[in-house]
């Protein structure tokens, strides 16, 4: 900014900003005209604004008709025969999204990884020879979309058939944290580093664990991986606060054999006032069913099992009106309780 002295001084913010314009400007400027600090800028656009948060509301429904479209063309297709790669698949799930007014892009390239391939968090498909999706085991795809009115992330991982014990114990705890996390009730001024060890909880009690964050906020539009939030081990100060959209997204990986993810995107609201103080919860946003093939209800508590079959009824009633009639019947399947 200008001084009265003729000086001009700029602010930047280490933390956030590219390094190669970074060094540009601490090899132009003195270093008396170079003041650094943290950015209002990014608090405040992680807040979303009441416009905003129903109009991802919206976006998240339209997204979750294409994934429920996906998903029933992926099964369709698998259960046939025919064979199907992971790029096959993910062009396809890509062709869904563009459908959507408003669409502008997908949020980042998809990870789409059929049993072994999973097992790599941040999964690329090879140029040549991707691998063929079988009928058999489970299926990762991690992916999202860029709209006008919002930006999407979702992970899920699909049994594409029988699967055996040890997935389907995996499939079960990560899903455990999941659960978890997502019906957390926690006071104002809680950071998400504080709420980490509830979606690791479960896994950590069977001797599993993953290496990577449990959640980052989402942007409106252009910035699907936003701070300065976030759900992870590494401390974090910066408390959730109302309005803010995080994603909810434990994992378990096995080198050779499989990996698992289940992410659902959450807005942190208000949840009442007592004598205790301010309350906060989430809400989920993201609406695509969760497959319970591969569930193992015995593993599940009570609690669990309600939130479970009560997501799954919330998907069914909200996106079967909006889907062809072979879908909708087909996702009405799916989202039978448990």
């Amino acid at each position: 900014m200008s001084q009265d002295d003729g000086r001009v001084r700029i602010f930047i913010d280490p933390s956030t900003l590219n390094y190669h314009i970074y060094s540009h400007i601490v090899g132009n400027y003195d270093c008396s005209d170079v003041i650094c600090g943290t950015s209002p800028v990014i608090l405040e656009k992680s807040v979303k604004t009441p416009s905003e948060i129903e109009s991802l509301r919206q976006t998240f429904i339209e997204d979750g008709v294409a994934m429920e479209r996906f998903l029933h063309w992926l099964e369709d297709e698998v259960s046939s025969g025919r064979e199907v790669t992971e790029r096959e698949a993910s062009v396809r799930l890509s062709a869904f999204r563009a459908e959507i007014p408003g669409y502008r892009g997908d949020s980042f390239e998809n990870i789409s990884a059929y049993g072994p391939s999973a097992a790599l968090p941040h999964y690329c498909i090879p140029a040549e020879n991707p691998p063929v999706i079988r009928p058999a085991g489970l299926y990762l795809v991690d992916s999202g979309g860029q709209y006008l009115t919002g930006t999407t992330d979702i992970t899920r991982t699909v049994p594409m058939g029988e699967c055996i014990r040890l997935e389907k114990k995996d499939y079960t705890v990560v899903l455990k944290g999941m659960i978890a996390l997502s019906m957390a009730v926690f006071p104002r001024g809680t950071a998400g580093c504080q709420l980490d060890v509830l979606a690791r909880g479960p896994m950590w009690r069977t001797r599993r664990n993953y290496g990577h964050g449990t959640g980052h906020g989402i942007g409106f539009w252009l910035c699907v991986h936003e701070g300065p939030q976030d759900i992870r081990q590494n401390f974090n100060a910066q408390p959730l606060l109302p309005g803010m959209v995080t994603s909810n997204e434990p994992g378990l990986y096995r080198e050779g054999m499989h990996g698992i993810r289940h992410e659902n995107v959450l807005l942190c609201r208000e949840a009442g006032k007592d004598e205790f103080g301010d309350w906060l919860e989430f809400e989920t946003l993201t609406l695509c069913h969760i497959d319970t093939s591969a569930v193992i209800a015995d593993m599940l508590s009570p609690d669990e099992l309600k939130w479970l079959n009560g997501y799954n009824e919330r998907v069914y009633r909200t996106l079967s009106p909006l889907l062809p009639p072979e879908v909708s019947a087909w996702l009405r399947y799916k989202t039978m309780p448990l």
